[in-house]
């Protein structure tokens, strides 16, 4: 049962990196200056270990052997960010990803039946599980950010942020949850957002979005468009942290233009995400939207666990 939980994550974050054009975003056409498409599949293989636990202990906390609040998503988080850096050379290529999978692994593996798991129970689920993490598991989640990001991508918060040292000793002090924390910096940062909202992003746009393409149009144009029209709904939160919210909306308003031309279903949908590609690219990374592709991945894994299969 773990073991199928922690495959459909790997497979999700396979599926992701793999799909093209995503405008701005590696894929198997494309890499960036130090990051190339062979290190997030690398990462994607290191996790599969950490999501098979934390889908095993969301079993055991569903069967009474252990508390909701002994899940350690925490800990999980940041053994699978070292493990990713030992694994690859190209940088932090998962972090919003293991935040966004790793809380739905346990979730899945509380309630999976017949080898497949159902949306809304899985969200409920989900919903349980985020509100028992514990300060520990913050304080845990903070050494996972720091061990995986730089400054320059980390933005400053205007309480208990990761760059002040002194953040962990008040979370602990003061007894902050991970979901406390999380709702500090929710306003601008879509991976806060899905915590506090039991996920909306993930299972209101991108999964709904995902499941109806995928019966219209194939799997690559199915992802491609999912993480469009996430981009669309909401500015992506890398760029808005090294750029600002001016050039983030900028980029959802040419998502916007190229779904409303029809997508990669039509000829000027076509060629409007060509040019967005283009011009997100000559920024050398800085408008790549790499919380959209978090996010992406996590609709396909929900696919997966629901049953989907390429």
């Amino acid at each position: 049962m773990e073991s199928l939980i922690s495959r459909c994550g790997v497979l999700a974050s396979l599926l992701e990196v793999s799909a093209y054009p995503k405008p701005g975003n590696v894929h198997r056409l494309y890499d960036m200056p130090g990051t190339r498409y062979e290190h997030f599949l690398a990462g994607g293989v290191a996790i599969e270990p950490y999501l098979r636990e934390a889908a095993r202990r969301g079993f055991e906390a569903s069967r009474g052997v252990r508390g909701w609040d002994e899940l350690e998503i925490g800990r999980l988080i940041r053994e699978a960010v070292e493990e990713t850096l030992r694994w690859q050379r190209g940088g932090n290529v998962n972090l919003g990803i293991l935040l966004l999978f790793t809380p739905i692994s346990a979730a899945a593996g509380s309630i999976l039946e017949a080898d497949r798991v159902e949306a809304g129970r899985l969200r409920s689920a989900l919903g349980r599980v985020l509100r028992r993490a514990t300060p520990r598991d913050a304080v845990e989640v903070y050494e996972a950010i720091g061990r995986a990001m730089g400054p320059e991508t980390l933005g400053e918060a205007e309480e208990l942020s990761v760059l002040d040292e002194d953040s962990r000793r008040r979370i602990l002090e003061e007894g902050w949850s991970l979901l406390e924390v999380f709702k500090l910096c929710s306003g601008y940062d879509s991976i806060c957002y899905e915590w506090v909202t039991d996920f909306q992003l993930t299972f209101e746009v991108g999964y709904p979005t995902l499941r109806r393409r995928l019966e219209e149009v194939d799997m690559n144009d199915a992802i491609v468009e999912t993480y469009l029209t996430l981009l669309a709904h909401r500015p992506d939160s890398l760029i808005r942290r090294k750029c600002g919210l001016g050039k983030a909306l900028e980029v959802s308003d040419m998502a916007r233009r190229v779904l409303e031309a029809g997508g990669l279903g039509t000829m000027e949908g076509r060629r409007l995400l060509e040019e967005m590609d283009e011009a997100l690219r000559k920024s050398d990374g800085a408008l790549n939207p790499g919380t959209t592709a978090d996010l992406t991945a996590s609709s396909i894994y929900i696919m997966l666990l629901e049953g989907w299969r390429p």
